[in-house]
């Protein structure tokens, strides 16, 4: 599938919102919209972990995609200005963690800067490769990280699954509108 060549034209319906000013309509083209109709997508809730100089490293992320079922590949997004970022960037294995509803302060934990995330109330232990593996998680992976793609001061980083298990129970942990949220039936 190939993007469009023009974007269509910008609707900015009177109930838009920028975060830096609620009462202003973000500009066309600029962070603030980008943010705003983002906030508005309801994304499923990652883990990713690495181990780097016999440390373990992770952060949350929401931007986890499936790219390819053969071979089984994903991709993520990561800020190099993230404490995580050296570690993702030196490791050549991953781990990915699906979070499950009752994973929200893991997934607050793993967001904050600063936080001792691998600290003694972090169930943890090292998985194939090395790979440190979160325990109560909806399911997990382990990738063989096959590129790292700049983007701006991010990187996307594609990778193929090598192992895993998708045997844990319970619903899915989303983040929408800024805060972590459960799903409603």
């Amino acid at each position: 599938m190939t993007a469009p060549t023009a974007p269509p034209a910008p609707l900015a319906p009177a109930s838009s919102v920028s975060a830096a000013d609620p009462g202003r309509t973000p500009l066309p083209g600029s962070p603030e919209l980008l943010r705003a109709v983002f906030r508005r997508h309801a994304a499923g809730v990652a883990v990713i972990t690495a181990e780097s100089g016999g440390r373990p490293a992770g952060f949350t992320a929401t931007s986890l995609n499936s790219v390819s079922a053969e071979p089984p590949m994903l991709s993520f997004t990561i800020g190099t200005g993230a404490s995580s970022w050296p570690a993702v960037r030196d490791s050549e294995y991953l781990g990915v963690h699906i979070l499950g509803e009752h994973q929200r302060e893991l997934a607050g934990l793993f967001a904050r800067s600063g936080a001792d995330r691998f600290g003694p109330d972090t169930d943890w232990a090292p998985g194939p490769h090395g790979v440190p593996l979160l325990g109560g998680v909806q399911a997990w992976l382990v990738c063989r990280v096959v590129a790292r793609v700049p983007a701006g001061a991010h990187r996307v980083i594609i990778a193929e699954a090598v192992a895993g298990d998708p045997a844990g129970e319970g619903r899915p942990l989303l983040y929408h509108q800024g805060r972590f949220n459960a799903l409603r039936d």
